[in-house]
């Protein structure tokens, strides 16, 4: 059986958000298409909600409006929701538990950061055994800073996914992942 899992789609990450992220909205908007095929088919979907321990983090603060799951996938009554505190959605929670006790099998996985969270818990739920699609218009990052040079979100998007694809996961479009249905 397979389950959606939105990661980190918070509030922060989003226009006038504490850290907000290159086209959020956009991959927001994607990530409910799947929220709502997911909810036709009656699949599990697992919400993960990242909340600061740090408060020098400066966002997903807890008790602030910008640890709020967006507006655009707010959980429904009966899906899971799992609140980390690291980028790894399996470190430190019952996610592994309570995908092994559902026989889950296949990870359908989008949301925020495409370079920190999406991937961290992309490879570790390969290193667990599951076949994991990364829906890449349903993810969003932000531009990045190394040695003094600045690197798009979009390249950082783009090579992060780039480098899941083929062995942690099949990479693909919302449009591709309906139509393969």
């Amino acid at each position: 059986m397979k389950a959606l899992i939105l990661i980190d789609l918070q509030n922060d990450y989003f226009e006038g958000g504490a850290m907000e992220l290159a086209h959020a909205e956009k991959a927001s908007e994607k990530a409910q298409q799947l929220l709502q095929q997911f909810r036709k088919e009656s699949l599990p979907i697992v919400h993960i909600q990242h909340i600061a321990t740090r408060p020098e983090a400066g966002f997903f603060l807890p008790g602030t409006s910008g640890a709020e799951i967006h507006r655009n996938v707010q959980p429904g009554a009966n899906e899971k929701i799992i609140v980390k505190h690291s980028p790894n959605s399996f470190q430190g929670t019952e996610l592994l538990t309570y995908l092994q006790e559902s026989r889950i099998t296949d990870l359908v996985i989008c949301g925020m950061m495409t370079h920190m969270c999406v991937d961290s818990t992309t490879r570790a739920a390969k290193d667990f055994g599951f076949a994991c699609t990364v829906i890449a218009d349903a993810c969003a990052t932000k531009s990045l800073k190394i040695q003094g040079q600045l690197i798009q979100a979009q390249d950082v998007h783009n090579s992060f996914l780039a480098a899941l694809n083929y062995y942690y996961a099949t990479v693909k479009t919302t449009k591709e992942y309906v139509a393969d249905k």
